[in-house]
């Protein structure tokens, strides 16, 4: 998932990847970036043994997940921001080291508290990783092999999260959960070395960068924190304690945010005008409908095969393995051929489409459900959708902003698509206090509403789906 947003600095000079380092730039790039999703899929198999090592209950299990949630979605904008302004190889890589170093120490976390403290540092680092490594992509690819880097990086990514249940549900079965966080750290040692060596700097001249914009980044992380964590607490304390406080601090602050980058214009973090450009913001909102109905599942589904329907991690891991497959499989081929065949806003049109007809189908999972007759059509009409959808979303959102900004432009989508999903996996609390299984219905249901608007928002698009928006 990508971003179309320009920074909120004045363009300043950028440096190409060299073409004899494109390779190495790809593969640190999707590397890196597939550690996210790798540990999100690891600990989503794990959770039921990480609950009973620290004597958790559901709401414990949500925590972990938010931990690593929460900050990535708040800090995400600003580690765009930080890639175009500092440079994206220095906060790519710092990004890798902070993040290489969470997962160490929620490798040998002694306690609940510690073991939260990691997660967040993994998101941190994530939130600097995830924008810059597709900025990175933009600078060094242009025209349709951009198209086809964006498709070899979702699809990668695809793949690694194919293994990641499997292999991860293995290792915790056989060696226990920390040893999970443990395997990530050979992959990100690798990116970080290929990185040093392929990834050209993409700022020319320090003295020529614009101030940044620290209000707006102020306001948007602490808006964007308040508001996650009041919906995080809303299952739990209703309206009491500090929820709702949190929620009217988050809209407070998202408001400032809002009127400040008005305010600054061109040296903005966000300069607002990008919204005027109906492609933008189409692209955007269907972005959160379509994340926000996939957040809830990948947490979800996993949690129901394991604890609601008796099945081992590495059985459950395997259970969600045509997904990722199916997804690594197509994307190259949707990031370029397709696109070019049917156009974008058709491709995500008939994605959303049947991801919905995948989230109706998983809603009727009956009590004995098993795998092939119950669960299996489902997951396939899912991951042909977000195989369809996702690299022609992610090219069209990077075509929409200038080099100079994509870091930012990243760090927008990324974000939009890291609060839907957050959005969803905070309001999962409501479920999981229940019946695991007719919660599961529940929220199968609401995924295919999100992923209906996501449709609409689709056919609304302009031709092609990613207009070049105005100069700014």
């Amino acid at each position: 998932m990508t971003n179309a947003l320009p920074l909120p600095c004045t363009p300043v000079p950028a440096v190409a990847a060299a073409p004899q380092g494109a390779r190495g730039t790809l593969i640190a790039a999707t590397v890196a970036s597939s550690l996210a999703f790798v540990l999100g899929s690891i600990v989503n198999v794990a959770l039921p043994q990480m609950q009973a090592d620290f004597g958790t209950g559901p709401s414990g299990a949500q925590w972990i997940v938010n931990a690593y949630l929460l900050p990535l979605g708040a800090l995400v904008l600003m580690g765009g921001a930080l890639g175009d302004h500092f440079g994206r190889k220095r906060v790519f890589q710092t990004g890798l080291g902070v993040f290489a170093a969470s997962c160490l120490l929620a490798a040998g976390a002694w306690s609940f508290p510690v073991l939260l403290i990691a997660r967040v540092l993994e998101g941190l680092g994530a939130a600097m990783i995830a924008p810059t490594s597709l900025a990175i992509l933009a600078e060094a690819f242009s025209g349709s092999d951009r198209g086809r880097a964006v498709g070899t990086w979702a699809g990668a990514g695809a793949a690694a999260g194919a293994v990641a249940p499997v292999a991860g549900g293995w290792i915790v079965d056989v060696a226990g959960w920390r040893w999970a966080f443990i395997a990530v750290l050979p992959f990100a040692a690798s990116a970080y070395v290929i990185a040093r060596h392929s990834i050209r700097e993409s700022i020319a001249d320090v003295n020529a960068r614009a101030p940044l914009d620290w209000l707006g980044a102020a306001l948007v992380s602490v808006g964007l924190l308040a508001a996650v964590w009041g919906l995080i607490a809303l299952p739990d304390t209703g309206t009491s304690g500090t929820t709702i406080p949190a929620l009217i601090l988050g809209a407070a602050l998202l408001t400032g945010f809002v009127v400040v980058e008005g305010r600054k214009g061109d040296a903005a973090m966000i300069p607002l005008v990008l919204f005027r450009d109906s492609g933008f913001s189409g692209l955007t909102l269907f972005t959160f409908f379509l994340y926000a109905a996939l957040g809830g599942l990948m947490l979800l589904l996993p949690y129901t095969l394991i604890s609601g329907l008796g099945y081992a991690a590495s059985a459950a891991g395997l259970a969600i393995l045509p997904m990722p497959l199916i997804i690594g499989a197509m994307s190259r081929f949707s990031g370029g051929a397709l696109v070019d065949r049917f156009g974008t806003s058709n491709l995500l049109a008939g994605g959303a489409a049947l991801v919905t007809v995948g989230f109706l189908l998983l809603a009727q999972l009956p009590a004995d459900a098993t795998y092939l007759p119950d669960i299996l059509p489902g997951l396939l009409s899912l991951s042909v959708g977000m195989a369809l959808a996702v690299a022609p979303l992610t090219s069209a959102v990077l075509s929409s902003a200038g080099a100079a900004r994509s870091g930012t432009a990243s760090g927008v989508n990324n974000a939009v698509s890291r609060i839907g999903g957050l959005v969803a996996t905070a309001l999962l609390g409501l479920v999981l206090s229940g019946d695991l299984l007719a919660g599961f219905a529940v929220a199968a249901w609401a995924g295919a509403a999100l992923a209906g608007l996501s449709v609409a928002v689709a056919l609304r698009l302009p031709d092609g789906g990613n207009e070049k928006p105005p100069d700014t």
